[in-house]
């Protein structure tokens, strides 16, 4: 669930009148939801379905196969109301839940036809109870997470340990010819095991959650159980080779969002990378003279820049200040229009770095949300090692530009106050589009950086082109892990933290999802050219970056269509 949007809308309430073929189409759309509840209860609670809070997920006998019978009833009642409606919106709306749903069966099939069922337990159950127990959630809500936690440990009544249904469930689904889960990914469950128990028992004396303990306890004696079942049966089939079978790896690009052939994003992620380079060339020498520096070749200058490094106590103001002043650069030069209340930052404990270890937003509850924001969380370390790469001042620009404002914080604000309807939000979700306006909003502003800030800028910007022929050539064999260590310590400059995390998500984490940004940031760019074109001395860019927030999360296609139907007409 790391990586699943969680960007709900209000249900029974809205920040603003929705309508009406919004509040028709959302009906559509709650219905699948709470369909899938039946399997997934953690995620329609993140999505602010408050009655599914204190439920587990769904590990038992013939999951796959229960799935796909329920997808296909789904999609019977969704084809017949398609063909009943008559709004081109709800229409689109309803094509998008098909599409939704037809991938998740072809996802299935793919997983049956190729893979074991490993289930990393410790670290699910460390993500549901982070549903319930964080900052954003009322204290109400957190209340369940005292059944949430005796449902996953098999306390309530009528459950099963989700340790046991997740050995059951990989046992049920042993057959030769079936690849196991890498040995990388294995390893890494069974290192932070211990620091998921330790990070619930934190959350629960955080919020002051009572009557945990007797749920806790069993927790910590489930997962040392388990950390040993891993051991015995799990680590000897585990694969040393993290590449996945091409079929599987193609459609793991389309989840993302990326609609194009994994040799296209290739060669276009090469040309992005040595451009990027160059161009970093050229600013590292004005960096220099001004800190003065001898150094002028890129990589040295940014290490001689890392070095002036903001301790943790002063992070989140730090970021804070520095997207006040963003904020007022954004306003001046009329780039998107913002929300009045300021940005949330803070810092990530141990197990939530252990869990995402990376600078990330932690997204808003979406359905019946009454004003909770999300939050940009950056966490410190990773297994021990420390980053270098977004604790100094140069990178604080383009790492706020990213997960604040104007990229992550205000596309998810953005959601929610001007009443997109749901199927945009949730189930055209795709990263494409997340991370691709999340890029393109670090290019809006890096002209309005300091000299530090557009060379770190540019650093991030070719991080994302590496990311983009990385992963592929990874997960084709066509680069060795060690190769691409050495590009991204080397030709990046990022931290030997960093480069782990980075080859981490592209083998075995979220293989596929690394090239989303730079993908997503050339088809805004494309899309944004063609608009000027047409539009000449017409073309404004505060309506352009306004309408791209009130389209939700389409995919590129999508949104390409409405740019060309809606925008392009309306001016």
């Amino acid at each position: 669930m790391k990586y699943v949007w969680v960007l709900a809308l209000l249900l029974s309430s809205s920040l603003q009148a929705q309508p009406a073929w919004v509040a028709r189409s959302n009906l559509n759309t709650r219905y699948v939801l709470e369909e899938q509840a039946r399997f997934v209860p953690e995620e329609a609670s993140a999505n602010g379905l408050t009655q599914y809070d204190g439920l587990s997920l769904d590990l038992g006998p013939q999951l796959s196969e229960r799935r796909l019978r329920s997808n296909e009833q789904m999609l019977a009642e969704l084809r017949k109301r398609l063909a009943q409606e008559k709004d081109t919106n709800v229409c689109q709306d309803l094509e998008i839940l098909i599409g939704s749903l037809e991938r998740d069966n072809r996802r299935l099939q793919l997983h049956q036809k190729y893979l074991l069922a490993w289930v990393d337990a410790p670290g699910v159950i460390f993500g549901g109870m982070r549903v319930l127990l964080n900052d954003q959630t009322p204290p109400a809500r957190r209340a369940k997470a005292v059944e949430l936690l005796q449902h996953y440990v098999g306390q309530a009544p009528g459950t099963k340990p989700l340790t046991e249904l997740a050995k059951a469930r990989f046992m049920e689904r042993r057959a030769p010819g079936l690849l196991g889960p890498t040995r990388l990914s294995v390893e890494d469950s069974l290192a932070n095991s211990a620091t998921y128990v330790q990070g619930i028992r934190q959350l629960f004396q955080k919020y002051q959650i009572s009557g945990g303990e007797p749920a806790l306890a069993a927790l910590e004696s489930q997962v040392n159980d388990y950390a040993k079942w891993e051991r015995e049966n799990v680590l000897p089939v585990a694969r040393a080779d993290f590449k996945m079978p091409p079929e599987l790896y193609a459609f793991t690009l389309k989840q993302w969002g990326i609609d194009v052939e994994p040799d296209t994003l290739i060669q276009s992620a090469l040309l992005e990378f040595m451009e990027t380079r160059a161009a970093l060339q050229q600013l590292a020498p004005l960096v220099a003279r001004e800190k003065g520096f001898a150094e002028t070749q890129y990589p040295k200058a940014i290490a001689l820049l890392k070095l002036d490094k903001i301790p943790n106590e002063r992070l989140e103001t730090e970021y804070k200040e520095c997207n006040a002043q963003i904020e007022v650069v954004i306003r001046r030069e009329k780039l998107v229009n913002l929300p009045d209340r300021p940005m949330q930052v803070r810092l990530a404990s141990e197990a939530e770095s252990a869990a995402q270890p990376a600078p990330h937003m932690d997204p808003p509850p979406l359905a019946n949300n009454h004003g909770e924001q999300g939050t940009f969380v950056l966490p410190v370390s990773v297994a021990n090692q420390e980053y270098d790469d977004f604790n100094f001042p140069g990178a604080t620009w383009t790492v706020s530009a990213h997960e604040g404002r104007p990229g992550h914080e205000l596309q998810f604000t953005a959601m929610v106050e001007r009443g997109v309807s749901l199927a945009r939000v949730l189930y055209a979700r795709n990263s494409v589009n997340v991370e691709g306006w999340a890029l393109y909003a670090e290019a809006e502003m890096l002209p309005h950086h300091p000299l530090d800030g557009q060379l770190i800028a540019l650093q991030m910007r070719l991080l994302r082109a590496a990311r983009a022929f990385l992963d592929p050539m990874l997960n084709l064999g066509r680069i060795t892990p060690e190769e691409a260590r050495r590009i991204l310590l080397q030709e990046v400059a990022v931290s030997p933290a960093m480069a782990k995390q980075e080859i981490d998500r592209y083998t075995f984490r979220h293989p596929g999802q690394a090239g989303t940004y730079f993908y997503g940031y050339t088809r805004i760019l494309q899309l944004r050219m063609q608009t000027e074109l047409r539009l000449g001395s017409k073309f404004d860019r505060l309506r352009f970056n306004n309408f791209l927030l009130d389209q939700g999360l389409l995919p590129p296609d999508l949104m390409e269509r409405a740019v060309n139907e809606v925008f392009l007409p309306s001016r």
